[in-house]
């Protein structure tokens, strides 16, 4: 009987789909008790309450859905990669460093930190692309 297990770059595909989900707790943080009259979170329609944000509210928002965005590529990109055969330690060390600066995104994100948001953004792609191509012969 042969026993499979997760490689760290399954976990980080875990961790990478988690993203999205925790951006939004984080947009909507805070506001669950408070009645709707006053700006509490609406669950009813949490879409319009979400797109009715502001600041640090909106900009979790947005890297919910940003996250969402980079999803399939980096899963697409690791399932290639192990596929293709990849080296499973330069796999692991790309997919972990990918989840690194995802997370970095988000909090500069919500800071308010565009250019150095822009540039994690570009670090983490570049990542992706790399995770990609690893398994390339």
């Amino acid at each position: 009987m042969q026993v499979t297990h997760f490689t760290l770059a399954h976990w980080c595909l875990f961790v990478a789909a988690l993203l999205p989900i925790a951006c939004a707790g984080l947009a909507k943080a805070g506001m669950f008790g408070k009645p709707r009259r006053e700006g509490g979170y609406d669950n009813d329609n949490p879409r319009v309450w979400l797109a009715r944000q502001k600041d640090w509210r909106a900009r979790a928002n947005a890297a919910q859905a940003n996250s969402f965005e980079a999803l399939p590529f980096f899963m697409a990109a690791v399932i290639i990669a192990h596929q293709l055969g990849a080296h499973q330690g330069r796999l692991d060390l790309l997919a972990f460093l990918f989840v690194v600066l995802r997370i970095l995104y988000v909090m500069v994100y919500v800071a308010g930190q565009g250019n150095l948001r822009s540039a994690v953004w570009t670090g983490a792609f570049a990542v992706n692309v790399a995770i990609l191509f690893i398994g390339y012969r």
